[in-house]
């Protein structure tokens, strides 16, 4: 056992560098409270229970894209009342900031969904087309870009 020293050598080698996230992890303490969400005043309710969403409004949201854009139903049955599946004009009328409400919880675990890369978050609307002139800019350029492509 002439060479014990370099496998001791490589096991704690391997231990250091097996454990350093674990290290790391401890290292930094980071706030790791779950966030609070800024609910909305008037809020009464959504289309399913608060545990429901908060563990599946992504596959309600992905369903809800599948059958406006492949399938052209727009509309959901909640409860007694029919509700447009879309995520701006249903979901963002009460969850109205995605800084305060969205943000929050994605940033908490990490996750970067794909939503505003088609959709325009409304603080973002609000702040791009402040006045009725920049609306109508829009308008008419979206027009002149329609007549183009025709």
């Amino acid at each position: 056992m002439y060479d014990g020293w370099k496998i001791i050598l490589g096991i704690i080698i391997f231990l250091v560098v097996f454990t350093i996230p674990l290290w790391l992890n401890i290292a930094n303490k980071a706030d790791t409270s779950i966030p609070e969400l800024v609910l909305p005043t008037d809020y009464k309710e959504c289309i399913a229970p608060r545990d429901y969403m908060r563990a599946y409004h992504m596959d309600i949201l992905d369903e809800w894209r599948d059958k406006v854009v492949r399938q052209d139903i727009r509309m959901f049955k909640f409860k007694d009342q029919v509700v447009e599946m879309s995520l701006t004009k249903t979901c963002m009328k009460c969850h109205d900031s995605k800084q305060n409400f969205c943000d929050r919880c994605h940033n908490y675990f990490g996750v970067k969904p794909y939503c505003w890369d088609c959709h325009v978050a409304p603080e973002e609307v609000k702040k791009k087309f402040a006045t009725r002139e920049d609306l109508n800019r829009l308008n008419e350029d979206t027009e002149n870009n329609n007549s183009v492509r025709r």
